[in-house]
């Protein structure tokens, strides 16, 4: 039997925005199996135009996707929830190998079972190129500290 990721649904206010910033951070750690640990054994992906299914393949998707995107630091803001649905935005930045940094920006909407784990995510990213100085994603360590702003703060 799988262990439950707290908080569960049904989801209010402060308990999707908990979870939230837990993916959030658990994603700014990048480390693949731990994040994969957070989705179903069968959770069911549509990543871009990758459809990524299981948690094999969810490992795989984010060692291939963070070997590429150097320097990743993600934000997700809290969208809107219904009892086991959370939707969210979010933006990151991240450079490739020849050191063009770039902000993606998307959305995602996420379906969680009865243990809080993720079953269904579903997103869309747009990548826009952006030159060193006009990062705003700089912090120290993997996890955004608490007090530096959220997207709406920031102005994204």
């Amino acid at each position: 039997m799988e262990n439950s990721r707290p908080p569960l649904p049904p989801f209010d206010a402060d308990s999707a925005k908990i979870k939230v910033r837990a993916a959030e951070n658990g994603w700014n750690n990048k480390d693949p199996l731990k994040v994969s640990l957070a989705y179903s054994a069968d959770s069911q992906w549509r990543n871009r135009s990758s459809f990524i299914n299981g948690r094999d393949e969810i490992v795989e998707f984010l060692t291939s996707k963070w070997q590429q995107e150097l320097d990743y630091k993600l934000i997700k803001e809290l969208w809107a929830f219904t009892e086991n649905r959370i939707a969210v935005r979010f933006a990151y930045e991240y450079r490739n190998a020849e050191n063009q940094w770039f902000r993606a920006y998307g959305n995602e909407n996420w379906e969680f079972d009865e243990l809080g784990l993720m079953r269904k995510r579903f997103a869309c990213i747009n990548d826009l190129a952006i030159t060193e100085k006009e990062r705003l994603f700089i912090w120290e360590g993997a996890v955004r500290p608490d007090d530096f702003p959220s997207l709406s703060e920031l102005g994204l």
